[in-house]
């Protein structure tokens, strides 16, 4: 079988699917690789080295879908809502598509990739669980994200993060707020930490006290309680607007108190709660910056512009995202190995041999034979269950 890996055509993407590091795993499995040329530059992987370890190289894009018979891109149309469509003309019946989706974006786009009969795995679906973690790309890139946040905001910031003592006198540590301690929020954490930074975190799970508290960071406990705060993945769920309106309340003395605001609160398929609002803003300080990492999906500040990073009442809101491609080397790394590891278990001699009755193929899996076969993108868009599925509950 060959795996197909074709330069990422996001503007502005700079990340690669596979990293040359995992071609000989899947070598040693009986897979050949074939790469656009080009596809890895911007990481840091040039055709050169992927020749060396044993791929080899193709110049037009259009073929290395038709070779292919598994393609691994990191923003799949759907993904890619700019310049993703032009690839679905590519996809064919009985190929395997394996890569980010965002399956409960837009229902009609992931019609048009069911429409092509290709067989494709959204990698935000995968359940996280142990055995899942190895393959938990969407973990990978928020940790690049959560890192890179702390850098962008210390760039910004018309201050130094740690507190030095010098002749000229001391200078006090500037302090970080995170809000959402996450996979991002708490690399975020770490990271302002490792800066010198005096670090607090809020996040509405009980249980992220202790992981924010063994990185050095201050917990943040507001006297309200959340109604079943995570659902079984892990994840924070959503909760009511009084919830919200309560704990903007209480957030606002300490994000007024702070000269970086860092926010990750993303609830998946979910427009992203506002947590800092116009009025809290306006109570920071001048120069103070806000990253905002939900800025995608809507935001956590109420002034971030998405892609955007401007300034209001004297303070830089900063909505960049797709942070992980701005280090494009290790994302790629990681995520070459993620998805290494998610793929590898499936191949049996050297051919696909897909377990329906495992439960990362399960979770996984979003479209096959013309249909959207993904039960929980099924019961998300309302849509009526398939016939197999109707027969089971009989």
């Amino acid at each position: 079988m060959i795996v197909g890996v074709p330069r990422e055509s996001y503007p502005g993407e700079r990340r690669v699917a596979l990293a040359p590091v995992v071609i000989p795993s899947l070598a040693k499995a009986g897979l050949e690789v074939v790469v656009e040329a080009g596809a890895g530059v911007e990481g840091g992987f040039p055709d050169a080295e992927y020749a060396a370890k044993g791929a080899k190289i193709l110049t037009e894009r259009a073929e290395v879908f038709r070779v292919a018979d598994i393609v691994i891109q990191v923003l799949c149309y759907g993904a890619n809502d700019r310049t993703g469509k032009a690839d679905v003309p590519f996809l064919r019946r009985g190929q395997v598509l394996i890569g980010f989706l965002r399956p409960l974006g837009s229902l009609e786009t992931i019609r048009e990739i069911a429409a092509t009969g290709v067989t494709s795995f959204s990698i935000e679906l995968m359940p996280r669980t142990t055995r899942a973690q190895s393959m938990d790309a969407l973990s990978s890139m928020a940790t690049m994200s959560g890192y890179k946040a702390v850098l962008i905001a210390a760039d910004t910031l018309p201050k130094i993060f740690p507190m030095l003592t010098t002749a000229a006198g001391t200078l006090t540590p500037a302090r970080v707020l995170v809000i959402g301690a996450g996979v991002a929020g708490l690399q975020a954490i770490a990271t302002a930490r490792r800066l010198g930074a005096v670090v607090s975190a809020y996040d509405l799970r009980p249980a992220s006290k202790e992981q924010v508290q063994s990185l050095g960071g201050r917990f943040v406990e507001l006297p309200i309680e959340a109604k079943d705060a995570q659902d079984a993945g892990g994840y924070a769920k959503a909760q009511d607007e009084d919830f919200y309106r309560r704990q903007r309340e209480l957030l606002g003395k300490v994000v007024g108190e702070s000269d970086v605001v860092i926010t990750a609160a993303v609830v998946p398929g979910k427009k992203s709660p506002v947590l800092v609002t116009r009025e809290m803003v306006s109570g920071m300080a001048p120069g103070s910056v806000i990253v905002d990492l939900a800025a995608e999906r809507g935001g956590n500040c109420e002034l971030t512009k998405a892609g955007e990073k401007t300034v209001e009442h004297g303070v830089t809101i900063i909505g960049l995202f797709n942070l992980a491609s701005t280090v494009p080397y290790h994302a790629s790394q990681m995520y070459a190995r993620n998805i290494t590891s998610f793929l590898l278990p499936m191949i049996k001699e050297g051919k696909l041999q897909l377990n329906l009755e495992d439960e990362i193929v399960h979770s996984t899996l979003v479209t096959q034979g013309g249909e959207v076969v993904n039960s929980r993108i099924r019961e998300f868009f309302s849509l009526p269950p398939l016939v197999a599925e109707q027969k089971e509950t009989k």
